[in-house]
């Protein structure tokens, strides 16, 4: 069992991770985005879960709103990018299977080591 007291502090962190699946916090401030056209996950599905704020997502060129209590899936290969497009701090939490980042936020293949087992 793994327990984390999850912040949402500015920034990106991984929250934790066991062998199949990585939980991560995202919090972007008004006028942010992460990612691009470039950015995708290689080996990695994610699922981002929107706590606070608002946004748009663009997922191989298309856009779609983001709002508290929305569950965005984007899979693996699928280029994207997220945008705070609102007034106050976008805060969601991802998850990433296979596990996705090391805990440092560097990309990482499937079937690497735990990045962080919190707890």
């Amino acid at each position: 069992m793994h327990k984390k007291t999850l912040r949402f502090g500015k920034g990106y962190r991984i929250a934790a991770e066991v062998r199949k699946a990585q939980a991560a916090e995202m919090v972007l401030a008004p006028g942010e985005s992460e990612g691009g056209p470039d950015n995708y996950h290689r080996g990695a599905d994610q699922w981002l879960y929107v706590v606070s704020g608002i946004g748009t997502a663009i997922v191989e060129g298309k856009k779609t709103a983001l709002k508290q209590g929305v569950l965005l899936v984007i899979e693996r290969r699928e280029r994207h990018e997220i945008r705070n497009t609102g007034s106050t701090l976008l805060k969601t939490l991802n998850f990433y299977y296979p596990p996705a980042f090391t805990e440092g936020g560097h990309p990482k293949g499937p079937g690497k080591k735990l990045a962080y087992s919190g707890s």
